[in-house]
């Protein structure tokens, strides 16, 4: 996104009454920077209290270096409620692994979280406490919120279940020594013993893992009985230690809703409405996991029927998108939906299910996508009004200006030389009006030599269009250029029998974006239209992008200059070089003994890089 873009969506965020917006729940808050940047995703029990200590002086968060910095470049924040704090931290692990923000070097609060360990690949596994999660074969349950939690379910699985806690090595240890005092007093059944069968062990552990799968109806029902029954007896200590027992339970088989085992991969909407405006949610479930959400804006009349607006938002935003998910779970019906199941299910490759949950987690995720369109509907419906008029709106606009019937998709290219040198191109994609930065694309021309930007294009073009790894098409393509660069965009779409419209972004005599040239004829926006605006931001990144990338290969070229000059270092060692002193300060630090280490470099040759630069 360029910066007046983004200078926009400041001035339109207004931090202190979005602050004045927060709701006192569960949730995860995401940070963003003017560019749309992603600079922190943080989990909260309280969003309310927890977001506006970072805009608070002397309230812990602020005495950080670090959070003071990231502070200072926050633009806006977004949210998503959660039903409670467990559902929040998984949500929190998931979208940091998805968007690896610049700040969040590590898990939350600087801590980590438990997780039960079921060593599954032991002859006679154990039910353990662990502090994270490590690649080996054993079974994970969690991440938990609390570590006495964990720690008491673990002790109640292994005396419910009588599994061990040693460590001794099993079966090769059996019979060594007497059985401990844990079988003694009916803890264990002494598997070191053989006082009990492999088969029947791991029948007990298959138990304790249903268990933690959830499982746990029985286990408190027992627990209350015995609650129950000790407090008739005045045993008042005993009757304490199964309530906390049980509290320990809920908490560790509570569902966490936002993380399931599986290959799930489905989209969850649900809406909030009033007399003239409706937000729909969309929750992104994607190998059972929950990775993130949108809101979208409709307007509606007192006359329209529901399960009309979800059919019309149904068709329009999957219409726009390349791959649907295998099942779209909606909160109310639609028409047409066998239609719309097999013309998805074409495009998806495989069958595509639209329906309604019934019941189980993904109607509580159902549930969880309404509660946040009602928020987003009492608070922010004005915001993503005009977002939506900057993106979608802005879209229409286009496709309305050069005459065709709907723009989802646009890509931009521009070519970046100095002399006719490094010569090397970009190709950025706005998808509904946003940046789609993981779909960006670079190259370094091949069969051009020279400052010929319409041979460039050419080869540029023709890569694209025939790389079967960018097998999605866009709606139009924006060429930075007048009517020379949209004939050759014409010429190599032609040659390849694609129809997809060509514009060139046409600038006035003060290098700013003024119109597009389209079936030869040079088009204008309205002064001010959010279409001139989203024009000059794709024409600004394809620029910057390129800029950058030439920028990257100069930076390369200048440091291979450099080692080429030193008698004896060719392609090999210069890359070996690089790979182990990283840089040219690096290289120039070391001794002749450190060089002389690399098993690429010898003592003659490392002598001569010395000299070199010294």
């Amino acid at each position: 996104m360029s910066e007046k873009n983004s200078i926009a969506v400041t001035k339109e965020f207004d931090i202190e009454e979005e602050l004045s917006k927060l709701p006192n729940k569960p949730g995860i808050y995401i940070m963003h920077a003017a560019n749309d940047d992603i600079l922190y995703v943080g989990k909260a029990i309280s969003l309310k209290n927890r977001v506006r200590q970072y805009f608070r002086t002397g309230h812990g968060h602020n005495n950080s270096p670090k959070i003071c910095l990231m502070v200072e470049q926050i633009a806006y924040f977004e949210y998503i409620v959660t039903s409670s704090e467990m559902e929040a931290l998984v949500l929190e692990c998931n979208l940091i692994k998805a968007h690896r923000p610049k700040y969040n070097t590590m898990m939350t609060d600087d801590k980590g979280y438990p997780y039960i360990r079921v060593t599954i690949d032991e002859d006679f596994p154990r039910v353990l406490y662990s502090h994270n999660m490590k690649r080996d074969k054993s079974k994970y349950f969690g991440p938990y919120t609390n570590a006495r939690a964990v720690k008491d379910t673990v002790e109640l699985i292994n005396q419910l279940y009588h599994l061990r806690s040693c460590s001794k090595r099993l079966p090769q240890e059996i019979g060594r020594d007497r059985p401990c005092l844990y079988h003694q007093i009916g803890r264990c059944d002494a598997p070191c013993a053989a006082k009990i069968s492999k088969e029947d062990y791991r029948k007990n552990v298959g138990d304790a893992i249903a268990f933690l799968n959830g499982n746990h109806r029985d286990i408190i029902k027992k627990l209350e009985s015995d609650m129950k029954a000790y407090s008739e007896e005045l045993e008042f200590e005993k009757a304490a230690k199964c309530r906390d027992l049980i509290e320990s339970v809920k908490h560790i088989s509570d569902k966490q809703l936002m993380e399931k085992e599986g290959t799930d991969d489905s989209d969850i909407i649900a809406y909030a409405a009033n007399e003239t405006d409706m937000v729909v949610a969309v929750f992104f479930v994607r190998n059972g996991k929950l990775i993130g959400r949108e809101h979208h804006h409709m307007n509606v009349g007192i006359e329209d029927e529901i399960d009309e607006i979800f059919t019309a938002f149904v068709k329009q935003y999957y219409m726009g998108i390349p791959l649907p998910p295998k099942d779209i779970l909606l909160e109310v019906d639609i028409s047409e939906k066998e239609l719309l199941e097999q013309l998805f299910s074409d495009r998806r490759g495989s069958k595509v299910s639209i329906r309604i949950p019934q019941k189980g987690d993904k109607k509580r995720l159902l549930g969880l996508a309404k509660e946040n369109a009602e928020l987003v509907l009492k608070q922010d419906v004005e915001r993503i009004k005009r977002k939506e008029k900057r993106t979608s709106g802005a879209c229409r606009e286009i496709a309305e200006l050069i005459g065709v019937e709907k723009i989802s998709r646009m890509e931009a290219f521009d070519i970046s030389n100095i002399s006719g040198t490094l010569s090397v191109a970009s190709m950025v994609v706005f998808e509904n009006g946003e940046p789609k930065k993981n779909a960006y694309r670079k190259f370094r021309l091949r069969t051009v030599s020279g400052p010929d930007d319409y041979a460039s294009m050419k080869e540029v073009l023709s890569r694209r269009f025939t790389d079967e790894r960018m097998d999605v098409m866009p709606d139009v393509l924006m060429m930075d250029g007048g009517k020379g660069q949209v004939n050759v965009a014409l010429m190599v779409l032609d040659s390849l029998g694609i129809d997809i419209p060509v514009c060139g972004m046409v600038k006035d005599d003060n290098h700013r974006t003024r119109g597009l040239y389209y079936n030869n004829k040079e088009l204008e926006f309205a002064k001010g239209s959010e279409a001139l605006m989203m024009v000059t931001s794709l024409q600004d990144e394809a620029h910057r992008f390129a800029i950058e990338y030439h920028r990257q290969l100069r930076s390369q070229n200048q440091v291979k200059s450099i080692l080429d000059e030193i008698p004896g270092v060719g392609p090999a060692r210069r890359k070996a070089l690089i790979k182990h002193f990283k840089d040219i300060a690096g290289i120039k630090a070391a001794t002749i003994e450190e060089l002389a280490k690399l098993p690429e470099i010898p003592e003659s040759v490392a002598r001569g890089i010395h000299e070199f630069f010294h």
